[in-house]
């Protein structure tokens, strides 16, 4: 009897003790586990690209440790010392937690441990940030957005010195600090947590990992599926003007995977914040898949999230830089640390496509995870391959029918145009439908203004988007498309441009001599359509590739058409005179115009208008088949700026007036170099001699191109009957020309 009893007793301390003794030997689980941890160290001093990134992250946090601990009261916009301290506070730990495990160095557990229980002891009595300024208010930092950073890398941390500390430290930042955060920024905020956008992604990924290290499964369901009745009104908006709940609105982190992601991996709201969203759907995915692999988010979607990286990395040109496509910071690249996230997960939880190993060797840094180990490991083995771009058509929306982002490609990246067709890419898009950049190298030609924002630089807003915009770089003359009536598409409202999107004519990008793109927008103006076909030519005897453009715009009304190209560099020659006016004065009063001063006004001398400049070292021209009542317009942005939130830039607008039906066409041409060292200029002149349309009905459209030495390249576009096989006959000027498809280029 008494040996039952005895061993009852020890059954029953062995059901209290093992749980608490299991869960401590899950830890860490979530990025790193401790698998991954003991093939770390077993590989420590034998992988260079992986011990330098350790001891980049020592230097840091142990310059941080001798420093002291610092957690202020908030009380700053994005770029202030309290903000930017709490951003580095997290960033610190979270490296510390993974220093703490990989060189088992207890100096930085107790660093992470003091730092959390200093914010434990402010948590609890902390009221809402003073700023008042966001439409979901943080505590630690002006916006919901910022603490939910904080969460998600703190929850990394915590997951690292998990087994470090005590039960009852581990209870007292469950009650105190974690669980209490993890409420404010969901069920306390439901406007910021429980929609489709960049904003929730954060906040559903960060309550998803504080809840796995919890082991709290409220926490992860309520990540995952968002909140149920959340009390929100359908058409509410953001500070941005962008709808917060729609009808029939999912929630949680898998809808924020379904919805913005087209089936190829583009997000809707631009490569710069599919960068920044990128961080969170990775890292909660790898911990979903360490702690949860039944749920197997890595192929939701059918695996939509890797494919995402390769999207993401071409976005971007020769440098690694993200085309600013809608709200985006120029120089943002994949040099950047969400990028080194995604690059390694992708390399090690996806096909080990050794292309990303030389994106990851470029980077010069890894994870401190298991990711970051095997992609260095592969690197030090010499199984890098180049990462190869080429020409891309990305579509946009949840089921890839919305529209999209084409690329084309010319040689090693000699050329590369981004032409837009997507949809509106919620509160972040821009009234810019069918417009395009372009890019020789890294090196913009003809650009996109991208956001008025001085990111994380108090003196500016706080660091936060300016007035400035709304009232130009969301408007549609800041964008290389046409402007009708000096109106923005959809009359800049949210409303209407976030039901409708571009439709694609075609995409080709099989052949050597020619890479095109075409595209139609019907909705932007009532009661006008407009195709736009845009190519990049090689002719076999042409000097040079060349862009050609082609709008064709029908409209049931007269109006006034502008196409404006936002030219870099300095403007060397016209073949056309124009006035300078002694004063500057803005081009309008409204939807932008106000921003540009008018600095030249001219009229074409011919059909062929040439517009010459230089741009680092490089000369490039437009010629344009121009009509002889058009206007040629100079301008430069900086008008009704009194603060100096815009940067000068300059444009070249081509304005049509008092017609319905027109059409638009130009060809630009890089044709020379000019060095400032011999101080020598080699072929600073246009190759091209004349730019014709040849032909203009509804059926077809045709421009010829001819060049100095007699070489001619005609283009020819199919405006309705697009099929692929469809065979198409049309006689110019006694010359028959027949050919199958949607276009055809013939060159003598």
């Amino acid at each position: 009897m008494k040996l039952i009893t005895a061993r009852a007793l020890l059954l029953t301390l062995l059901a209290m003790i093992m749980p608490s003794e299991l869960q401590a030997q899950d830890h860490p689980k979530l990025i790193l586990t401790k698998d991954g941890v003991e093939r770390i160290r077993m590989n420590l001093g034998q992988v260079p690209l992986f011990d330098a990134s350790v001891r980049r992250a020592q230097i840091q946090v142990d310059a941080e440790i001798a420093l002291g601990i610092d957690t202020p009261i908030p009380e700053d916009y994005s770029g202030g010392y309290t903000h930017e301290r709490h951003k580095l506070n997290f960033a610190v730990a979270q490296k510390a937690g993974a220093l703490y495990q990989i060189l088992d160095d207890e100096k930085y557990a107790v660093y992470v441990r003091d730092m959390l229980f200093q914010y434990e002891a402010m948590y609890k009595d902390l009221p809402v940030h003073p700023k008042p300024r966001s439409y979901a208010r943080g505590k630690l930092f002006w916006q919901c957005l910022n603490d939910s950073n904080w969460l998600l890398y703190m929850a990394q941390a915590y997951d690292a010195i998990y087994d470090f500390l005590s039960e009852e430290e581990r209870q007292r930042l469950n009650q105190n600090l974690f669980r209490p955060f993890a409420d404010f920024i969901s069920i306390g905020n439901p406007q910021f947590y429980n929609r489709i956008h960049n904003h929730s992604t954060w906040g559903n990924a960060a309550v998803g990992m504080i809840g796995l290290v919890m082991d709290d499964e409220e926490l992860i369901k309520r990540a995952l599926y968002g909140i149920q009745d959340d009390g929100l009104e359908v058409g509410l908006k953001d500070n941005d003007g962008g709808f917060i709940k729609v009808e029939g609105q999912k929630e949680g982190f898998l809808a924020n995977l379904e919805e913005p992601f087209s089936p190829d991996g583009y997000y809707t709201e631009g490569p710069y914040y599919q960068r920044y969203a990128m961080y969170p759907f990775l890292i909660f995915a790898l911990a979903m898949d360490h702690v949860k692999p039944e749920l197997k988010v890595f192929e939701h979607k059918n695996g939509v999230l890797l494919k995402a990286v390769n999207a993401l990395l071409n976005l971007s040109d020769a440098a690694g830089n993200f085309f600013p496509l809608n709200d985006a910071q120029k120089g943002m690249s994949y040099f950047s640390s969400s990028l080194v996230t995604a690059v390694d997960i992708a390399y090690h939880y996806g096909d080990k496509n050794p292309q990303l190993l030389s994106v990851a060797d470029k980077q010069g840094e890894v994870l401190l995870d298991q990711s970051g180990l095997s992609v260095a490991m592969d690197i030090r083995d010499f199984k890098t391959k180049p990462f190869s771009k080429n020409s891309v058509n990305f579509s946009d929306g949840a089921e890839g029918t919305e529209g999209g982002v084409a690329v084309l490609r010319y040689g090693d990246e000699d050329l590369a145009l981004v032409f837009k067709y997507a949809a509106q890419g919620l509160s972040h898009g821009h009234y810019d439908k069918l417009s395009y950049s372009l890019y020789d190298k890294d090196d913009e030609i003809v650009q996109d203004y991208g956001l008025v924002r001085f990111v994380n630089i108090e003196q500016k807003g706080g660091g936060n988007y300016l007035k400035e915009n709304n009232t130009w770089a969301k408007q549609t003359i800041a964008h290389n498309t046409l402007v009708q009536n000096q109106t923005s598409h959809f009359d800049g409202k949210y409303e209407i441009g976030s039901q409708h999107h571009s439709q694609l004519n075609f995409f080709d990008a099989s052949r050597t001599d020619i890479k095109i793109v075409s595209a139609r927008e019907s909705n932007a103006y009532p009661g006008t359509v407009i195709n736009r076909t845009m190519a990049i030519i090689k002719p076999e005897k042409f000097a040079t590739a060349l862009v050609v453009d082609i709008m064709k715009v029908e409209s049931k009304s007269n109006n006034q058409y502008d196409l404006p190209f936002y030219f870099m560099g300095q403007v060397l020659k016209t073949n056309y005179a124009y006035e300078y006016p002694a004063t500057l004065l803005p081009l309008g009063d409204s939807n932008g115009y106000q921003h540009l001063y008018l600095e030249g006004k001219g009229k074409p001398l011919s059909d062929t208008t040439q517009l010459n400049w230089l741009v680092k070292g490089k000369f490039y021209t437009m010629t344009s088949a121009t009509n002889a009542d058009d206007d040629l317009l100079f301008t430069r942005v900086g008008a009704n700026d009194p603060e100096f939130n815009l940067r000068r830039d300059a444009a070249f607008i081509l304005r049509r007036k008092d017609i319905d039906n027109t059409l638009f066409a130009s060809v630009i041409e890089p044709h020379g170099r000019y060095s400032p060292i011999s101080e020598l200029s080699m072929n600073p002149n246009s190759n091209i001699s004349e730019f014709k349309v040849l032909h203009d009905s509804k059926d077809y459209t045709a421009v010829r191109i001819e060049d100095n030495n007699g070489q001619e390249s005609i283009l020819f576009i199919v405006n309705r009957n697009i099929s692929a096989d469809k065979r198409h006959h049309l006689k110019i000027n006694g010359q028959k020309y027949s050919w199958q498809g949607p276009y055809n280029l013939t060159s003598n």
